[in-house]
């Protein structure tokens, strides 16, 4: 017997979907035909979730960085105490999974941004309060190990994390081209066995 879809379960699957799918094609690759049919969801009823294919791009962003949230939570939770430690931990942990994936999609966020950032000012928007709740996240661990000693204070917390960030973006931008995970791991060790130590 098949199992009946809440309207919670339903919206949950559309942006599960979207999300694998603009991953892999992109989001002008990728049309809402496709995405209904993956999930098995009439075509009329995504409209009933989400107002427009944009308005369902923003929701597929705000979607991956909950996930990516919790996803960061949890190594954390697992990780080593000491804040610089932990954050090296975590994105060692992001670089094994991507190792683990057949297709080098990058990182949704930065796919976006070369996609959508001058078509759609809502995905734009959307895009940058995700990327500055990362930032001040980020940031947040920088300062803590700045106050224990274990990283340079001659560059605030937020200069620091600005340009781990291009770097990073930078990187997982390789790791699609080359099609290999050496470009984001380079960029990981540079990081924390130089730019970040006093």
């Amino acid at each position: 017997m098949n199992k009946v879809l809440t309207p919670n379960d339903t919206r949950a699957t559309l942006l599960e979907t979207g999300l694998r799918l603009f991953a892999e094609q992109g989001y002008n690759g990728t049309g809402i035909k496709e995405i209904v049919d993956a999930t098995g969801v009439p075509k009329g009823s995504f409209y009933n979730y989400f107002k427009s294919k944009e308005d369902f791009g923003a929701e597929v962003i705000s979607f991956y960085a909950d996930g990516f949230a919790d996803k960061w939570s949890a190594y954390f939770a697992e990780g080593p105490e000491q804040p610089l430690a932990a954050l090296r931990y975590t994105y060692e942990r992001i670089i094994s999974y991507h190792e683990q994936c057949e297709v080098k999609a990058g990182c949704l966020l930065g796919n976006f941004a070369a996609e959508m950032s001058e078509s759609s000012e809502l995905c734009r928007l959307t895009l940058q309060e995700v990327v500055g709740g990362w930032r001040k996240r980020f940031a947040s661990y920088l300062r803590k190990a700045q106050a224990d000693g274990s990283v340079r204070t001659d560059l605030s917390a937020e200069q620091l994390t600005d340009f781990f960030w291009n770097a990073w973006e930078g990187a997982l931008l390789r790791m699609k081209i080359e099609r290999s995970t050496a470009p984001v791991r380079a960029c990981i060790n540079l990081m924390f066995d130089h730019f970040f130590l006093p």
